[in-house]
């Protein structure tokens, strides 16, 4: 959407900061800017809290005071381990997304509220019940990130037999083909969801519905009615040619990670371009990059800032841990302030459950030694170096130029925000750079729809009822 000042409405949304390092630990601010009215104002916890729910009613209210678009919730299905260890940064756990998202929903009026579910050890019947109840309670604001996993060690949650083969996942073509479209368990099980949401017509006649295929054989009748947005709303994340495809024929909103102008350009074209093969529009998908920032009076200020917080969020602990997934060996014995290791990755070496695998982990430590040789880093100052950069970094009004300047570019329709601070890290954006956005007609002034579908300018799903 264009407006009459010229510049095209960019969407937001809020990210609760992860059991991980990109949250500040262990430099609290003084309090927030902005903190909620009567008994949330007293219930406020100490910054980092990760699991009581003011933290999150806090973020949710700075988020729908900015007019956001979206609360976004990661999940984890088990705690990390290192070395054999939980990871201390995951000790707090993660709750169950859509329990809390429930609980916003009495807390909020206006703000979409996005779980992360996995679609590997849930099954359709079951989640698109959880999702369409979320979406009646909140008045059509729910969403659904689809994640899968090929992850032995968190299947053994669920007494599975370990995991789903990696042959299912979106990423990987499955061989069996329905009118030359790739059926995978996520894709199928996404259908199988808007099957059991359609099955209700919009008079409210509840009928039949039967789902035979290869990874779900159902029938019976679905016991919640149509939602007032039709659908939950679907976020995918990937960035593989496969997963690009998926998002193509499945998605809403791409939830994706480029840091630099040229890749988001890149990236948004190509999956833009993949939506006429399915019959839809370049509207009827959203591209949100989730991406960091950091605020001051000057850009030097800033900029200063930016480093103190690359610095906190890798201790010489995390810079340790980080490099033992690279070179998959116990290298405690290495000093953080010291040279990278001289003996090469062990390709073959897991250290770490739970986390993503190095694909190529000769290629990254040849990447850091070169780094650390032509600055003279150390290991935690090349771990900094390779990890820890934020996105938008500059006062708040370079900041809302960067941002305009990325959606009027085509590398994204709007931004998935990931603050460093819990539970106040949005309060300074909320304050200092959406009213810059709305003075350049960038962004909203006020909400205009109820739904989340509204917000994101997306239409109601057609009914598909045989």
């Amino acid at each position: 959407m264009t407006t009459r000042t010229g510049h095209r409405q960019l969407h937001l949304a809020a990210h609760f900061p992860g059991v991980n390092n990109t949250t500040v630990w262990a430099v609290p601010p003084a309090g927030p800017t902005t903190t909620p009215a009567g008994d949330a104002a007293r219930r406020l916890p100490h910054f980092g809290s990760q699991i009581d729910f003011a933290s999150f009613e806090h973020l949710a209210r700075t988020a729908e005071r900015g007019l956001f678009d979206f609360f976004f919730l990661a999940e984890g299905l088990r705690l990390r381990e290192h070395k054999g260890q939980v990871h201390d940064l995951d000790v707090v756990g993660r709750p169950e997304s859509i329990t809390v998202l429930n609980a916003l929903a009495a807390v909020t009026e206006r703000l979409g509220l996005a779980a992360t579910v996995n679609a590997t050890f849930n099954e359709p019947y079951e989640l698109a019940r959880r999702l369409a109840s979320l979406d009646h309670l909140s008045g059509g604001r729910a969403a659904w990130n689809v994640v899968t996993s090929s992850d032995a060690f968190t299947g053994e949650n669920f007494r599975r037999g370990g995991y789903l083969d990696r042959a299912d996942l979106p990423q990987v073509l499955d061989s069996a083909r329905t009118g030359g479209t790739p059926i995978t368990r996520a894709a199928e099980f996404v259908a199988t969801a808007r099957e059991l949401w359609d099955s209700w017509a919009p008079d409210g006649t509840p009928r039949p519905f039967a789902h035979h295929g290869r990874h779900f054989d159902i029938a019976g009748q679905f016991d919640v009615a149509r939602s007032p947005q039709g659908h939950p709303v679907v976020i995918q994340a990937g960035d593989s040619d496969e997963g690009r495809d998926f998002a193509a024929a499945t998605a809403d909103v791409v939830f994706t990670r480029h840091g630099t102008l040229e890749a988001g350009r890149a990236f948004y074209a190509d999956v833009k371009r993949r939506l006429a093969a399915h019959g839809r529009r370049p509207e009827d998908l959203k591209i949100m990059p989730g991406v960091t920032f950091v605020l001051g009076d000057t850009a030097a200020e800033a900029q200063e800032k930016a480093a103190e917080i690359r610095a906190a969020q890798v201790s010489p602990q995390t810079a340790l841990l980080a490099l033992e997934q690279v070179w998959g060996r116990d290298l405690s014995g290495y000093d953080p302030d010291g040279p990278l290791p001289e003996i090469d990755p062990d390709p073959g070496g897991e250290v770490a459950q739970g986390r993503v695998r190095i694909a190529d982990p000769l290629a990254v430590a040849a990447k850091w030694r070169a780094l650390s040789r032509a600055k003279g880093l150390s290991i935690r100052q090349t771990v900094i170096e390779t990890t820890g950069r934020q996105s938008f970094v500059g006062t708040p009004s370079e900041v809302a130029d960067g941002l305009t300047r990325f959606v009027e570019a085509d590398a994204a329709d709007g931004f998935i925000l990931v603050p460093h601070l819990t539970p106040g890290g949005l309060d300074d954006f909320v304050d200092r750079v959406v009213p810059l956005l709305q003075e350049r007609g960038a962004f909203r002034t006020e909400y205009t729809g109820s739904t989340l579908r509204e917000h994101l300018g997306l239409p109601l799903p057609a009914v598909k009822i045989a």
